[in-house]
């Protein structure tokens, strides 16, 4: 692979981050806050690539000519005894192209990252990523959460919800109607939990929160099903098969499918 190939490869690679970052792609990989630092550094990369392509495309400075009787400017000029006929102008044939080897193959494979971001659309992490990871509450954590704000039911989050239902008890939550959206997962035995992931940075650090659900449980959807719970705290407490954490339960009031949501992630 040349300068050349190299600089496009580098502009493809860029467009292709600035084409995610200004629609909701980018989501699926990152956290919302974060989409000014992918702009900015995809137009750093579309910059580098155009200059790379300017260096290398230019035209060559012209060459300073011999005088027709061919006498060096110099005595350092003239030509050794040792020296080959061919050996100057093969050194003049490299020093036109630049160079005379090529770099290894093995940097074409950096247009795979680019033909991904371009052509393949993969999902938002679901319900096999949370089958696979503990939930990543811990009830060993202490908080002290204010009230719920003002609402019935009040939105909150599953993070926020299993953040309360856990570290206090259930005390901030009392006997308030929450309504939280998350998407089915299969717990241990084979029943519908309520899951959602969170982030810290990007989705290769994502850990599900898991709640349990009792009640009007969802019935009859699959994996990665979309939906909106209304309840009531539950202190019933259960086992997560991954991480043996605690996952804390919702009394589930009703329930409805719903569509996915632009930000998936919690």
């Amino acid at each position: 692979m040349n300068r050349q190939a190299q600089a496009v490869v580098l502009l493809l690679l860029g467009g292709a981050v600035i084409r995610a970052s200004v629609t909701d792609l980018y989501l699926r990989y990152v956290k919302e806050g974060l989409r000014p630092f992918l702009i900015a550094a995809g137009l750093l990369l579309v910059v580098a690539a155009i200059m790379t392509l300017w260096h290398e495309l230019r035209p060559a400075a012209p060459r300073a000519l011999v005088p027709a009787g061919g006498a060096a400017d110099g005595p350092g000029d003239a030509p050794g005894p040792g020296d080959a006929p061919g050996d100057s102008a093969a050194a003049d044939h490299d020093e036109g192209h630049g160079h005379g080897h090529h770099e290894p193959r093995v940097g074409w494979l950096l247009i795979l990252p680019v033909l991904g971001l371009l052509l393949v659309a993969p999902p938002a992490l679901g319900s096999y990523a949370a089958g696979q990871a503990g939930t990543a509450l811990s009830s060993q954590q202490q908080s002290d959460y204010p009230p719920l704000p003002e609402g019935d039911p009040v939105q909150v989050s599953v993070l926020d919800y299993a953040s309360r239902a856990l570290f206090d008890r259930g005390a901030s939550i009392g006997d308030r109607r929450v309504l939280l959206t998350g998407f089915i997962a299969s717990g241990a035995g084979g029943e519908p939990i309520l899951a959602r992931m969170v982030l810290s940075c990007c989705a290769a650090d994502g850990r599900p929160i898991k709640l349990g659900l009792t009640g009007d449980v969802p019935a009859g959807l699959p994996d990665d099903s979309w939906v909106e719970v209304v309840g009531r705290y539950s202190d019933r407490l259960g086992r997560d098969p991954v991480n043996d954490a605690e996952i804390p339960y919702l009394e589930v009031e009703s329930w409805r499918q719903v569509p996915v949501p632009r930000q998936q992630y919690d």
